[in-house]
């Protein structure tokens, strides 16, 4: 009986941005690099969009000038994952941007419905070997934020995860690494408990 392997071809960044530049992928299709694979990313729900605006609105007030609160636009975390959070904060101004994905952002937010499992397994193990050391997950399914901090290497699996994760529920506030005086509050973080079908 004969036996069939699958193979997989992993990209680099740098091939995956000539892709783009050369126009493989239709208008509008919605991808993200992660690990080397090509992931094709969930679709919004009015929800999910609602969310994402909201944690843009309430970042910008706490981050302030001198800071870029980026939705849903590349990262370049390493040479092979360049994923598209719903958020990234990172330091300095828009035009600083104009010729690089900025890659040290000072904190990574995502919105999760149908993709927790990603965003609790594959996103966290790339943004903790990325070192990113403030990662949120809006988790909309119990209206909760998952708060990721330490990342650190899992012994003897070459692997990466967060070693502290604290649930945040409405009712309780956290402040950004970064800005450790501005406080957010989760309940403006969520989008009305009425408005979501989950």
């Amino acid at each position: 009986m004969a036996m069939s392997l699958e193979r997989a071809r992993r990209w680099t960044r740098g091939e995956y941005d000539r892709l783009i530049k050369l126009g493989v992928f239709r208008p509008g299709e919605h991808l993200e690099l992660l690990g080397g694979h090509l992931i094709v990313s969930e679709p919004q729900g009015s929800p999910h969009a609602t969310a994402v605006g909201l944690v843009d609105d309430a970042l910008r007030l706490c981050f302030g000038s001198g800071w870029v609160v980026r939705c849903q636009m590349p990262i370049a975390l390493d040479d092979e994952s360049e994923p598209e959070p719903d958020i990234a904060v990172v330091a300095g101004t828009r035009s600083d941007y104009a010729w690089v994905h900025p890659a040290r952002p000072v904190l990574l937010v995502e919105v999760a419905e149908s993709s927790l499992d990603d965003d609790r397994g594959t996103k966290a193990t790339l943004y903790a070997r990325a070192r990113i050391a403030d990662y949120w997950i809006l988790n909309l399914v119990d209206r909760v934020l998952e708060v990721c901090r330490t990342p650190m290497a899992v012994a003897l699996a070459a692997d990466w995860r967060y070693r502290d994760v604290t649930i945040l529920r409405p009712g309780d506030a956290i402040a950004p690494l970064a800005r450790p005086d501005a406080p957010v509050e989760i309940a403006a973080l969520l989008p009305p408990a009425g408005s979501y079908l989950g």
